[in-house]
């Protein structure tokens, strides 16, 4: 998948496609605005507001507590940008703004208030670059933005949760499952809805459990779906524990070696016949190879953690799986999380 300008013309087309018009200008001045456009609706509640039928500018001012002239300019920005339409004086939401509906399984808003931080540390990456010194926001979160980045991270995997759990390898029989840096736990969650028989321990660190605890809950699956508390860095995983350890987006938070050596933990922590996956966003094995997203989210995870940090390849991420003595398996591509594979692996 790619982001960028989308023409409205054969004119644009033309000046797109022979590098007339500055390209540099739509995929930085107009793309900042359309996501501050988008996020802005999402925080004062502007869809929420039209979630019943359609309103005028006045009333959708009036639900949100904002200044009706500036709403009216925001309300225009948003239908322009097809996240609204405007008919009879009146908007209404479109389907594209389902995602931002705040009571919905669905909901994205949590990931867009989120924005408003990774926005902040989006501010240094010049300084990262000359520097090569990272944010490591782990260490510097407030309170609020670690709530925030949980709930965010949840929402997130709300959209690939239900794929995720479809295309995990799980084995027959299977009654136990650790999900590594799981946090909220709804990977687990899902996996453990399709397989009644499968409980699942969600290891994270003692302030991200603290923080997501409300969201474990909120699963429903009561003593099936527990948090452990552990660094998935160091911690003692035991011996053929467990049937499937789910790695979801926590290898671009390690170092290669880092890395090697959990999966080492993971392949003795894993009962015969057990899978291990790794689930994260893939870097390309040669730059410009795969789209903009993978490469895109490659620098921005290397701008968030420590030195010697970032997204990997599916090789790579295969390599430490046959160098732990596993049986390493074609990964597969989610299509709800471009740029995301699974890559799973098995023990003799």
């Amino acid at each position: 998948m790619k982001i960028g300008a989308i023409p409205q013309s054969l004119l644009e087309w033309v000046a797109l496609k022979f590098e007339i018009a500055p390209r540099a200008l739509l995929d930085t001045h107009a793309a900042m605005l359309l996501a501050r456009t988008v996020m802005t609706g999402a925080e004062l509640k502007i869809f929420d507001a039209l979630a019943h039928g359609p309103r005028t500018a006045d009333e959708v001012a009036a639900i949100c507590r904002s200044d009706a002239s500036a709403t009216a300019i925001l309300l225009e920005a948003l239908a322009a940008c097809g996240y609204l339409r405007f008919s009879d004086g009146r908007f209404a939401l479109t389907r594209r703004s389902r995602w931002l509906l705040s009571d919905t399984p669905s909901s994205m808003r949590d990931k867009l208030l989120l924005q408003t931080v990774e926005w902040r540390w989006l501010e240094t990456l010049e300084k990262f670059v000359r520097s090569g010194r990272p944010l490591d926001f782990h260490d510097t979160m407030t309170t609020d933005d670690r709530n925030l980045y949980h709930r965010g991270m949840r929402a997130l995997a709300g959209i690939a949760g239900s794929e995720a759990a479809r295309r995990v390898p799980v084995p027959r029989d299977a009654t136990r499952m650790l999900d590594l840096g799981g946090s909220h736990g709804h990977f687990a969650a899902e996996i453990c809805r399709r397989y009644p028989q499968l409980s699942a321990e969600v290891m994270d660190l003692p302030d991200a459990i603290e923080a997501a605890a409300p969201l474990l809950t909120a699963e429903g699956l009561g003593d099936r779906l527990v948090h452990r508390a552990g660094d998935a860095a160091t911690a003692d995983l035991g011996v053929e524990q467990y049937d499937l350890v789910l790695m979801s987006n926590l290898a671009h938070h390690f170092d290669a070696g880092q890395n090697g050596a959990l999966a080492k933990r993971i392949a003795r922590a894993l009962k015969p016949g057990g899978v291990f996956v790794i689930q994260d966003a893939a870097r390309s094995e040669r730059p410009g190879e795969t789209g903009q997203i993978a490469a895109l989210l490659g620098l921005y995870f290397a701008l968030q953690s420590r030195p010697g940090v970032r997204t990997w390849t599916v090789s790579e991420m295969a390599e430490w799986q046959r160098s732990a003595g596993l049986t390493v398996h074609r990964a597969r591509r989610l299509r709800t999380a471009p740029g995301w594979v699974q890559q799973p692996a098995t023990k003799a």
